[in-house]
Order: structure tokens, then C-alpha cells, then sequence
């Protein structure tokens, strides 16, 4: 693939950023309808090769549209009212179809709204679409989608990385300025770095998880995927905030995130930025170790933080190679009493010809159900019975503790961690298909911190010589830290071109 000029000198609409399309909406050079059509024409004609969408909401979109320049006209603004965005299909949205990417939930129309659609509609946000996803958000490739997988828009033979990888390639494919996924092991920050987006998991309990089809309710957070730190910034500001709703949710402030990322490089001087040795692995690329090209591409964005006055301070996260096996049993032991409410009974795809209600259960999950969520209810079902559950799920939970003491350990020394997203870029769609451990080690640098609860968020930092794939750095902060991330996030984008890069399709 190569890459398209930026939306500044195409002119099309379908290019611009939320940031482009609010200042045109403000200025009345454009209407939301206008805009909406744009981008439901650049759905048309570029999902039959990317495949992002599950479902296309083009006549709630316009209806959508509709009103925002109704408000529009009567002087209103906002950073959102008006925008184009579409939603993960695991939140849920009022008369709208959401199926978790799973075939048991095919038809199931919610009759409510979860609280980030909520607060995005009362912000004047024009929903698109459902975005595709592994089921039930069990995946890093968006292979596992009950459905049929998303390509990569840089390279349409390539996985998106998941399980978010409709609402990336969307952004990335420019069919919606910005989107909603959702991080429970790296599920957005992963499929941003492979797609050259801009994605970030909030700190656990900052976004409202009500509304959401759960897949691990202690890891499962809501945040944004954008092309420009900006937006992101923007993003955040809508969707945050303490919901009563939630139980998780904490009932803490909610900065403005678009004010804390300062203007130039110089809002970072003197921040100490903390570097792993942990996350800079040395092993065979796919099985642990990295991709040179990714460090280097990583290291080489630290040193431009350098230039701009950060400091780095080397540091250790001692308990990291234990993250993906306290991951994989505690978030499948949640899946496992999660999903054990799709039985066919309440609501979601019912087998027929069932000759008693045990059948019946039966059918209904084999038939509904995909593979990769049959093999997690059932790791999940094992870890947590009666002989077996202190052997594993609570030795995880302990281990648990120790990753989150590690990075308390670490924010004593460093204002924020960086570290590789992806040990490698996109590989190949089917490559992993048949290993699922070699899989589940593509998320080895963003588990860690989400056990912990910590938020992060994914930065394009540079593309492969050769394949010209997205490579992307991560940057965590303390809890409730997002204005640091954010700042420096910022600060080094000004110095780049990445965001201006776009795949050509």
C-alpha cells in the first residue's frame, strides 16, 4: 500500500478530523447531513475490501444529521455536534441492533442506550454504525468475529488486531473520524498501533461500563480510537465521567482533556519517563520477541522526547512475564459467569427441536456461540471449580497484586511509562490462526497494565521499511494520570508526520 496525501490538500471531506469537520460545521461551510453523506458514500464504497461495519446505520445517521444542524442553526456548538463516529457492537444503543460479534445475539435490538452512547448523543455525535469485533470481545486479529474478519486498510491481506479491530479500521480506512472500542487485554491499543491510529484505554472505572455486553468485568474499559491525539482528547471529554449506573465507576473529576495538552514541546520538560527492560524483549518475533524494526522505531521516539526535554529513567516491572497466564485465567474465569447468560431462555438465538430446557441450553450456546469463546467458558469454567480454583484463578489474583505493585513501584521514580504496543506489526490473516499461544503473545506489552487498571493509549510512532506497516509506541500513566499521557502524546505527534499518513484504497 502507499499512502494518500493528507485531508488538507485532497479536500474531501471523508479526510478531514473531528477537529476539521466541528470548525467547518461552526463555520456553516458544510452541514452535518453534508458530512454525514460523505462518509456513509466512503462506507459504500471502501467496506467491501476492509469489512469494519457489522451493521451500517445510514437512515439513523441522517435522521442524526438532521438534527444536529437543527441545533446548529439555532447557534449551538460543540466539538461533537454534528460528527460522524461509530460504536464497537458491544455497546448497546437504543432501537439499534448489537451482537457482540456473536451469532446468539443476531438479532438482539436493545431498548436502552448504554451511558458512553448517552453522553454522545446529548453531545450532538451522528451514529454510523456497529462496528465489528472478535466475539465478545475474545481476540487480538478480529478473526473471531461471529461474522466475517476485518482487514487491515494498510494492507487488506493483514489482520486489524482486535478485538477492536472494526472500530481502528474504520478510523484508519477514513469511514468515521473517530470511534468506541473496548480495552480489556489491549483490545484498542493494540489494533491503533497496527492500524496507525490513535487509541486509548482510560484508567479503569473513568468510562461507565453500563450498557456494555461484559466479557471481564474487572478489565473491560470503554475508550476512544482517533486519527490525532487531539481528537482523542476531545473524545475523552465526552465519553468520562462518574455514571451511578456502574457500580465500577469511581466518582472521580473529569478534567478537560483537550486543555492539558499544552501547545508545543516544551510542556514536557522535566517529565521522567520510564523505559522497561522487561518490554524490550530479546526471542524469536512472534513467541515473545520483537520485531527490530519496532524497537528501533520505539527507541527513536523516546529520544524525541528527549529532545524535548523529557528524561528517561530505565526501570523494572519484575513480574511482567507472568501477565499473560494471570490474564488468560482471570479474564476467562469472568468470561465463563459472564456468558452464562446467553441460554436461550431470556433473550439471544434459541435452538429449536430441543427436547427438554437442559437441551435446549445445550444447542443454543453450541450453536451460538463461536470457538474461541467455547475454549475460554471452558478454561474459565475450569479454573474456577471446586479442585482446582486456589491452584489457579486465586494464585492469579495474587499475581495480580504483584504486577499492580510493580508499576506503583515504578510511578514512585517516573511520571509515565513507555513501552513498544505490538511486539511486531499486522501479520498475516490466518497466520496464527492454529497457535493459540502464539496468539495470545501479541498482547504481552499491554496485559500488564490493565491488570494493574491502569489507562494507556497507543501513539503512531513510524512504518516498516519494507511492507510499509503502522508501528505504534505505548504510553502508560499512573491511575487517573490521562493529562500527563495526553501532554506527551501531544508533544511528540507535533514533531511527526504520522498522522497525516492515510492508506490508499
Amino acid at each position: 500500500m502507499t499512502e494518500s496525501s493528507s485531508a488538507c490538500s485532497t479536500g474531501e471531506i471523508h479526510d478531514l478530523t473531528v477537529a476539521g469537520i466541528a470548525e467547518a460545521l461552526a463555520k456553516g461551510d458544510v452541514s452535518s447531513r453534508e458530512v454525514t453523506q460523505a462518509f456513509l458514500t466512503r462506507i459504500e464504497s471502501v467496506e467491501p475490501d476492509v469489512r469494519a461495519f457489522l451493521t451500517v446505520t445510514a437512515d439513523v445517521a441522517l435522521g442524526m444529521a438532521d438534527e444536529a444542524d437543527r441545533r446548529l442553526a439555532a447557534g449551538e456548538r460543540g466539538p461533537l455536534l454534528g460528527v460522524p463516529v461509530g460504536l464497537k457492537d458491544l455497546i448497546c444503543t437504543e432501537g439499534t441492533r448489537t451482537t457482540g460479534g456473536s451469532k446468539i445475539l443476531n438479532n438482539y435490538i436493545p431498548p436502552y442506550d448504554a451511558t458512553v452512547a448517552r453522553r454522545l448523543r446529548e453531545a450532538g455525535a451522528v451514529f454510523v454504525g456497529k462496528l465489528n469485533m472478535d466475539e465478545f470481545a475474545m481476540g487480538s486479529s478480529c478473526e473471531n468475529s461471529g461474522y466475517y474478519p476485518t482487514h487491515n486498510p494498510w494492507d487488506l491481506e493483514r489482520i486489524p488486531g482486535g478485538s477492536s479491530g472494526g472500530s481502528v479500521a474504520a478510523v484508519a480506512a477514513r469511514e468515521c473520524p473517530a470511534s468506541l472500542g473496548s480495552d480489556t487485554g489491549g483490545s484498542i491499543k493494540l489494533p491503533a498501533a497496527l492500524c496507525g491510529v490513535v487509541g486509548i484505554r482510560p484508567t479503569y472505572g473513568r468510562v461507565s461500563r453500563y450498557g456494555i455486553l461484559a466479557f471481564a468485568s474487572s478489565l473491560d474499559q470503554i475508550g476512544p480510537v482517533t486519527r490525532d491525539v487531539r481528537d482523542a482528547a476531545v473524545m475523552m471529554n465526552a465519553i468520562c465521567g462518574h455514571d451511578p449506573k456502574d457500580s465500577t465507576s469511581a466518582p472521580v473529576d473529569v478534567p478537560d482533556f483537550t486543555a492539558a495538552l499544552g501547545r508545543d514541546g516544551s510542556d514536557i520538560k522535566g517529565l521522567k519517563i520510564g523505559i522497561p527492560k522487561e518490554y524490550f524483549l530479546q526471542g524469536e518475533e512472534g513467541r515473545g520477541g520483537m520485531d527490530p524494526e519496532v524497537e528501533a522505531a520505539v527507541r527513536k521516539a523516546a529520544d524525541a522526547l528527549v529532545g524535548l526535554g523529557a528524561e528517561l529513567v530505565d526501570i523494572s516491572l519484575p513480574h511482567t512475564q507472568y501477565g499473560v497466564a494471570t490474564y488468560y485465567l482471570v479474564c476467562t474465569a469472568e468470561a465463563s459467569s459472564n456468558l452464562a447468560r446467553y441460554d436461550g431462555a431470556h433473550y439471544g438465538h434459541r435452538a429449536t427441536g430441543a427436547s427438554d430446557i437442559i437441551d435446549m441450553f445445550t444447542r443454543s450456546r453450541n450453536e451460538g456461540f463461536g470457538a474461541e469463546v467455547k475454549l475460554r467458558i471452558m478454561l474459565g469454567t475450569y479454573a474456577l471449580s471446586a479442585g482446582f480454583y486456589d491452584a489457579y484463578y486465586m494464585k492469579a489474583l495474587k499475581v495480580r497484586t504483584l504486577l499492580k505493585r510493580d508499576f506503583d513501584v515504578a510511578f514512585e521514580k517516573v511520571d509515565l511509562i513507555l513501552t513498544p504496543t505490538s511486539p511486531t506489526p499486522a501479520f498475516k490473516l490466518g497466520e496464527k490462526a492454529d497457535d493459540p499461544l502464539q496468539m495470545y503473545l501479541t498482547d504481552i506489552f499491554t496485559i500488564s497494565p490493565n491488570l494493574a487498571g491502569l489507562g494507556g493509549m497507543s501513539v503512531p510512532c513510524g512504518f516498516t521499511s519494507e511492507t510499509n506497516l503502522p508501528i505504534g509506541l505505548q504510553l502508560i500513566p499512573p491511575a487517573f494520570g490521562e493529562e500527563t499521557m495526553l501532554r506527551v502524546a501531544h508533544a511528540y505527534e507535533q514533531t511527526q508526520t504520522w498522522c497525516e499518513r492515510a492508506p490508499k484504497l
